[in-house]
């Protein structure tokens, strides 16, 4: 049972995040890459990653309506996460529809948008369930599986669907997706939060609950209300909009730097998507494991800055030296080496977003958390694709590393000075 071991709490997590990373893989990576590669603009190219990316800003109204309805006799909050995946899964299906990707580029985003939906829905819910059943020092660890499987899905959707896409065509990569997620969604309807859930719900009086059903369904204006508190706290505020400038930044470069090697240096597409999503996946993985265990014994909030510090580096060096661009060995080192960047930061901000969470409504202030964190992601990309017509993307990522570099500066001021409590971020 999820509430009673830790194994199956690593395992459950890391396999849930797969299921999320596939498709952001394909979608966000393979094909953003491969229209890249067919001609089509940056601007047409960064609309079609933010579209996609749009239903994900919507957590923040999924999380009080999960919480809202959160009771289950197969699981608090698993009914969500079942029915959204198998509705994510249909929804990946009508990919079959779309025969040219660079042609249809308004079909595709539509299905893409649909599937994000429902997809951003069922993240919303294992979020909720990870916040209120992981204990608080497992949390680093956790969030280190999650990332951890994220990777692996991206691996899959970018490295893996793109080989498909290429050697085969577009149908046979969306089978290959769909078939994934109905594999997965299948996995999780057989795992149990707790020894008295059911797997199949029963009818009539042998199904009621032995506890009133109110007492597990708050009130959504009270939740809202909570929620609102907890985000617009001032402390949580400034915490929050650190991580995000981060998270923006790390967007912008990225998006900026995989169309500039396809249109300006002329890599193929299908190379890019295998160095963001094949190459060094393992050790990548280690690594955020690694991390995660840091997290917890040193505190995610000593963490961010020092992985602050490296990427922040990492951008004025690596984009600094930008002439050096054209030397291939080089170029694909650097995009090897930054599939670091986004999970080490994320370990240590994941925990700390969860320590900042009000008791009650912890699944909704998350869940706002990461919708907000996608946002980020999804104004990066879109920033990205029109910044490109004004600056090269070694000067976009220049400035990048230097944001990031004066806001972990600061970061160290704001804790030494108490304006933000380290302890905060180390519950």
């Amino acid at each position: 049972m999820l509430k009673e071991s830790t194994g199956l709490r690593y395992f459950t997590f890391f396999y849930l995040y797969i299921m999320q990373g596939v498709p952001s893989g394909f979608a966000f990576y393979a094909i953003a890459n491969y229209l890249a590669g067919r001609g089509v603009t940056s601007q047409a190219v960064g609309s079609f990653v933010a579209i996609v990316g749009i239903p994900w800003i919507l957590q923040f109204i999924w999380g009080p309506i999960i919480d809202r309805y959160q009771y289950s006799v197969i699981g608090h909050r698993k009914q969500w996460v079942v029915l959204t995946q198998l509705v994510a899964f249909i929804a990946s299906l009508s990919l079959l529809l779309v025969n040219d990707p660079a042609r249809q580029l308004g079909l595709m985003a539509a299905v893409f948008f649909t599937h994000s939906i429902f997809a951003s829905v069922q993240d919303a819910s294992v979020d909720a369930i990870a916040i209120s059943i992981v204990p608080d020092a497992e949390r680093g660890r956790v969030n280190a599986f999650m990332r951890g499987g994220y990777l692996m899905g991206i691996a899959i959707g970018s490295a893996g669907l793109s080989t498909v896409l290429h050697h085969f065509n577009f149908r046979y990569a969306a089978i290959g997706q769909s078939g994934l997620l109905l594999f997965m969604t299948v996995l999780t309807f057989f795992i149990k939060l707790d020894s008295t859930d059911r797997l199949v719900p029963e009818f009539g009086k042998a199904a009621r609950p032995q506890h009133s059903a109110d007492e597990d369904n708050p009130d959504l204006k009270w939740l809202f209300k909570e929620l609102y508190k907890g985000i617009s706290e001032k402390v949580n505020l400034k915490i929050f909009l650190i991580i995000a400038l981060v998270y923006t930044c790390n967007s912008i470069f990225i998006r900026s730097f995989s169309y500039y090697t396809i249109h300006n240096l002329h890599w193929a597409d299908n190379e890019v998507s295998v160095l963001q999503g094949g190459w060094g996946i393992l050790a990548t993985i280690i690594v955020t494991v690694a991390g995660g265990i840091i997290a917890d014994r040193i505190g995610p909030a000593k963490l961010q800055v020092s992985v602050m510090l490296i990427i922040g580096g990492f951008l004025l060096v690596f984009c600094g030296l930008g002439f050096l661009w054209t030397h291939k060995l080089f170029t694909a080192t650097g995009l090897v080496v930054w599939n670091f960047a986004d999970p080490l930061f994320s370990v240590a901000a994941m925990p700390i977003l969860m320590a900042l969470c009000r008791a009650k409504v912890e699944g909704s202030q998350f869940t706002a958390y990461m919708a907000l964190v996608n946002f980020c992601d999804v104004i990066g990309s879109y920033v990205s694709g029109w910044a490109l017509h004004l600056a090269g993307a070694p000067y976009l990522g220049f400035g990048c590393g230097i944001i990031i570099t004066l806001a972990m500066l600061y970061t160290i001021y704001n804790r030494r000075t108490k304006v933000i409590p380290v302890n905060l971020a180390h519950s």
